[in-house]
C-alpha cells in the first residue's frame, strides 16, 4: 500500500468491514477527505477516483463507505441498457455512459411505493454474490447537493431507482442482503466467511501501514 496523493484507484472495503456498518456523517463540497491509507483529497478528487474505482471493478455504484470513508456521498452511473447491466460483465463500461452522479448528503424520497423485485442486485464490498428480489421502491425522487455545493433534485424509476437505493442504504449501513430472508444470507455462509477473511487481511495490512507511516518509514 502507498501514499500517493491521487491514487487511480481506491481498495474496496469487503464484508465484515465495520465501516460498511457504520451511520455515515454529512459533508460538506469544500471539505477536505482522508480515505485511509492516502494523503488528504478534495471531494472532487475522492469523487473522481471513486468513480474510476466503481468503473474498474464493473459497477453501477459506489458509497463512500466502501472506501473506507463514512460521509454521505455516493457516485453512480447510468449505461445505455442499464436494464441489462451485471456488475460482473467483463465488457468496458465508459463507452456506455449516459449521465454520472455525485451526490453528497442524498435524501431520497419514496414517490411510487409500489415494491420492485424483478432486478438482480449485487455489491461490490460481496463479491460474486448476487440475487434477485430485493425489495425497492419504484420510483424515487433524491435531493442532494453537487460537487459546486449547489442543491439538486432528482427523480428516478426502475433500474436508476434501486441504485440509488443500493446506495443511500450503504450511508446508514445496510447491505443489500439485509433485506433479504436470513436464510439467504445462511446460504452464501461460506463465501460470506471466505470474503470476511479478506476483509480481515486487508485491514491487518492497513493498521500495518499506518503504523509504519507515523513512525516515518
Amino acid at each position: 500500500m502507498s501514499d500517493p496523493a491521487s491514487p487511480r484507484v481506491y481498495p474496496m472495503r469487503l464484508y465484515g468491514d465495520p465501516v460498511l456498518r457504520r451511520k455515515a456523517k454529512p459533508l460538506q463540497a469544500t471539505d477536505l477527505l482522508t480515505v485511509p491509507g492516502f494523503e488528504p483529497q478534495t471531494v472532487r478528487q475522492v469523487a473522481d477516483t471513486m468513480l474510476e474505482t466503481m468503473f474498474e471493478a464493473h459497477g453501477v455504484g459506489l458509497a463512500a463507505p466502501q472506501i473506507g470513508l463514512p460521509v454521505r456521498m455516493f457516485v453512480a452511473v447510468e449505461y445505455e441498457d442499464d436494464e441489462e447491466e451485471n456488475e460482473g460483465q467483463e465488457k468496458p463500461l465508459k463507452s456506455r455512459v449516459l449521465r454520472d452522479f455525485v451526490m453528497l448528503n442524498p435524501v431520497l424520497k419514496v414517490i411510487d411505493k409500489k415494491k420492485d423485485r424483478s432486478y438482480q442486485e449485487g455489491c461490490l464490498s460481496i463479491p460474486g454474490i448476487y440475487e434477485e428480489g430485493v425489495p425497492r421502491a419504484r420510483a424515487v425522487q433524491v435531493s442532494y447537493t453537487d460537487l459546486d455545493g449547489v442543491s439538486r433534485v432528482i427523480e428516478a424509476d426502475d433500474f436508476l431507482a434501486r441504485v440509488f437505493q443500493h446506495e443511500a442504504d450503504h450511508l446508514d449501513g445496510v447491505l443489500f442482503l439485509d433485506r433479504l430472508p436470513a436464510e439467504v444470507t445462511e446460504d452464501y455462509r461460506k463465501e460470506l466467511l471466505a470474503i470476511q477473511q479478506k476483509s480481515r487481511t486487508f485491514l491487518n495490512d492497513l493498521a500495518a501501514h499506518e503504523r509504519q507511516r507515523k513512525a516515518g518509514l
